[in-house]
């Protein structure tokens, strides 16, 4: 159903596609109201609700567009620029998660294109190869992430995630610049040096309140680093830093209707649509016969990462986390395991577009915005081959 998404003159979006799913199950009576409140993961949902609270007003307050002016203006060639796109955007995807980046960051390519008068899909796709890539190694990089690290109960999370996926995610955001050279050779030949143009802030005392936000939010992240280095180890809940880290707009900004109003509420319908509706498909059985008819083992490294890198097309990769993660849990999968889940769901946004919500979020964002947008034909151009060799640069460093 992910895949059909046009109905006669109608364009349905992911959101509404999983809350009709959802609202199916629960009007033919194959989930109860009281089940399917209790398979909602609210701790996810506070997680992405405060996310989205940082994002939002990083970008209303202008601070963003600031912040990126001062990242951004020493990139005197297209090399610099596509190289601090991928990895500033991906690196910051590890901290903001990758749809907050998605959305925070599709206004800022696409100034950036035209600035520089490049081709507004080129930079689109750095974006989402950028935000998919990098999430990769955190817990708080994307959604997918934030399930298995809570879910699978996995202890001092982003430690585990930063020993096991950062050094082949490092490595596959220099891979994902040398296909994006190659595929857009044109847009590299240029003599000009690119220069750049300050952007303001708009509202100073609610850019002073996203300082404060990234601040706690960066600073709760190293002391639970710090704290669980220490002898008995000390767990701060993660979505206890961001809550913190999302009060200062919510308490203190003037606009702080606006922001609400501006939340990105319909992926936090999809996301509590999704928890419904796969918790429907689980109990039916049906995904547990498939997966035992198969030859393989669930806990095989070639069974996850395939089943996340190809399912991921058809459910999008959290609802195949969210119905694939039950079974590892069920199996005795442990942290390697869940690893190569995450790392395999997460890599699955670079195939295709409806691999991963955060594609679907940039291009339709730009769509919107400046009626731009990247063809399915174009990205998978692209997706194709890096995906590929993203999968076998984790599968070298996961193998065991």
């Amino acid at each position: 159903m992910m895949m059909v998404r046009k109905v006669g003159s109608f364009w349905l979006e992911l959101w509404q596609i999983m809350g009709i799913g959802a609202l199916v199950v629960l009007v033919t009576r194959q989930i109860s109201l009281r089940n399917a409140f209790l398979a909602i993961n609210w701790e996810v949902m506070l997680f992405l609700f405060t996310m989205f609270i940082i994002g939002a007003a990083m970008e209303e307050s202008g601070y963003l567009s600031h912040l990126t002016y001062e990242i951004f203006k020493k990139a005197k060639s297209t090399d610099g620029l596509i190289l601090r796109i991928l990895f500033v955007m991906g690196l910051g995807s590890e901290f903001l998660m990758n749809d907050t980046l998605a959305i925070i960051g599709t206004p800022v390519v696409l100034h950036l294109a035209k600035k520089h008068r490049l081709k507004p899909s080129f930079l689109l796709l750095t974006l989402a190869f950028a935000v998919t890539i990098g999430s990769v190694m955190s817990p708080l990089g994307n959604p997918q992430n934030f399930l298995i690290a809570s879910e699978g109960h996995i202890s001092y999370a982003v430690l585990r995630f930063l020993e096991y996926l950062a050094l082949p995610t490092l490595l596959n955001l220099v891979v994902a610049y040398g296909i994006l050279r190659l595929m857009y050779r044109d847009q590299f030949h240029r003599e000009d040096p690119l220069v750049h143009s300050q952007e303001p802030v708009h509202d100073r005392q609610l850019a002073r309140l996203s300082q404060w936000s990234l601040g706690v939010l960066l600073g709760g992240v190293a002391i639970k680093v710090v704290l669980s280095l220490l002898p008995g180890g000390y767990e701060i809940p993660l979505v206890g830093i961001t809550m913190v880290a999302s009060l200062p707009p919510l308490l203190f900004s003037r606009r702080r209707k606006k922001l609400l109003r501006r939340l990105d509420w319909h992926t936090l319908v999809f996301f509590m649509a999704m928890f419904v509706l796969m918790r429907s498909v689980w109990n039916t059985g049906v995904f547990q016969t498939w997966m035992s008819v198969l030859p393989v083992s669930a806990l095989s490294p070639l069974m996850i990462g395939g089943v996340s890198v190809l399912g991921s097309q058809i459910l999008s990769n959290v609802p195949l986390v969210a119905l694939y993660l039950p079974l590892l849990v069920s199996a005795g999968g442990g942290v390697r395991e869940m690893m190569i889940l995450a790392a395999g769901s997460t890599i699955a946004g670079n195939l295709t577009v409806l691999g991963a919500a955060s594609n679907v979020i940039i291009l339709q964002n730009a769509e919107k915005r400046v009626g731009e947008t990247v063809s399915f034909w174009e990205f998978l151009r692209s997706g194709v081959p890096l995906t590929l060799l993203n999968v076998l640069v984790y599968a070298i460093f996961l193998k065991g």
